[in-house]
């Protein structure tokens, strides 16, 4: 079981008002599929609509630094907003609500779909977006502390998570083969790194009516490495003409395609037991561990 505290919306109002912002407490309403914070949002006395980020464990506060970092870095550089902090402490982090509304949305465990994913719109955009990450400055997001990797950093990242990984769980042997034959294979692998916000997906994305992507959120790990990291959760979700649909975007908007990229996005999806093994070793929480077990290793 989980030792994370419980929050009400009378504490979470509480801590609110520790950080100097007074909050309705009947307005006050829960999002809690995040795994590293409990994300609240409440409307203000005067009106104003706030998000506020409670950080599950002191781990994921460490982080908080780091990803004020990030955001100095990207504010101003693209199309879409993102969050502007003006509450940060290792308790609570707060700032005032985005325009849009999430594409994405899980509901009693279930993920729940707020638009067309096969929109050309929501595809265009998508693709102008990840070109418009994929322009900051690499120099520029090393030179403000952010983890930057070597296309030969990105892989061997790789290699000492799946062996970490494997000296703690019991790894089947079919997922065990598939991913060191990837990790064997240089065609996979780009010969270049870009900033990337690395969970791209539609929770991350608010959109308008229309589809068009009006803010882009939790920026955790954001740092610069595989250029796929942005297109594997489309690949995932989408059909092959909406994931070209939005490669054509990217490319008209500058970006630059390595080779194999489908096939990378569909490498680093089934790769993604073993950055939950690894973060389930961080957490220590067992229900993390359990189920990260599962995945590594699976009943059928």
């Amino acid at each position: 079981m989980s030792d994370e505290p419980e929050f009400t919306a009378a504490s979470v109002a509480e801590l609110a008002q520790e950080h100097g912002l007074n909050i309705d407490s009947t307005s006050v309403t829960f999002n809690e599929a995040g795994l590293d914070y409990l994300v609240a949002f409440a409307v203000a006395r005067d009106n104003k609509h706030w998000v506020l980020r409670i950080p599950r464990r002191p781990d994921v506060s460490a982080k908080i630094a780091d990803e004020a970092k990030i955001l100095k870095l990207v504010k101003g550089k693209l199309s879409a907003a993102v969050p502007d902090w003006r509450i940060r402490s290792r308790s609570l982090v707060a700032y005032p609500a985005l325009p849009g509304e999430p594409g994405l949305t899980v509901e009693d465990g279930q993920p729940v779909w707020h638009f067309d994913r096969e929109s050309s719109t929501y595809c265009a955009a998508l693709g102008r977006l990840i070109a418009q990450l994929h322009r900051i400055d690499a120099e520029q997001a090393h030179a403000a502390g952010i983890p930057t990797l070597t296309p030969e950093e990105v892989r061997e990242e790789w290699r000492t998570n799946l062996a970490k990984v494997e000296a703690e769980f019991q790894i089947a042997d079919n997922l065990l083969e598939r991913w060191n034959a990837w990790l064997a294979e240089d065609s996979y692998w780009p010969d270049f790194t870009v900033f990337t916000h690395g969970e791209l997906y539609p929770a991350h994305l608010l959109l308008d009516e229309n589809a068009e992507i009006r803010s882009v959120l939790d920026w955790t790990t954001a740092k610069v490495a595989d250029p796929a990291l942005d297109f594997m959760f489309h690949h995932m979700v989408s059909t092959p003409e909406a994931f070209d649909l939005t490669v054509r975007s990217y490319l008209d908007d500058g970006g630059r395609v390595p080779p194999r990229l489908a096939d990378q996005c569909a490498e680093l999806m089934a790769a993604a037991p073993i950055s939950y093994g690894v973060y389930a070793m961080t957490t220590g929480n067992p229900d993390h561990q359990a189920a990260a077990a599962a995945q590594l290793n699976p009943a059928d």
